[in-house]
């Protein structure tokens, strides 16, 4: 077990599986879902919410509907990976709203990318004026996204 990890027992991973579902559900509906009366089920939510596992709560956006379909993967490879350079590209990069996601990959590329932008012509200037520029960037390989098949959030921890 991590350090930074906690022991969830089945009523935890109840609590968050359904608030997974449903983050505006009611303590009395979450209760009655999990088995539990109101006041542990309250209780254990405040503990999650302590420990960090439960971080926050928000609206989930549909960005197609906001005009924002086109999801590139870009693979960043970096000229320099001495932990400075890694810290400089990762400060950088969490202000650049387009990118959806970053992950540091053990492999032939440094950093994969989910970007997302309202069309192709959106990209190509996010790619130049933005990733492209980010701190010891030597190259970027891009793939296009045709259709998202499932994005989903954590889901079932049960």
């Amino acid at each position: 077990m991590q350090l930074d990890q906690i022991e969830l027992d089945r009523f935890d991973r109840a609590i968050v599986t359904v608030l997974a579902e449903d983050g505006r559900i009611s303590i009395t509906d979450l209760a009655k879902r999990i088995g539990l009366s109101k006041s542990p089920t309250q209780a254990r939510l405040r503990r999650l919410e302590e420990a960090g596992v439960i971080r926050g709560y928000r609206a989930l956006l549909d960005p197609i509907r906001l005009g924002l379909d086109h999801v590139a993967f870009v693979e960043v490879r970096l000229e320099d990976t001495r932990e400075a350079a890694l810290a400089s590209f990762a400060a950088a990069v969490a202000k650049i709203p387009e990118i959806e996601q970053c992950h540091l990959i053990a492999g032939n590329f440094d950093y994969l990318m989910k970007v997302r932008t309202s069309d192709m012509r959106a990209y190509r200037k996010v790619l130049a004026e933005k990733i492209s520029t980010l701190p010891h960037v030597s190259n970027t390989s891009t793939y296009v996204a045709m259709q998202a098949i499932k994005e989903s959030g954590l889901g079932d921890v049960t």
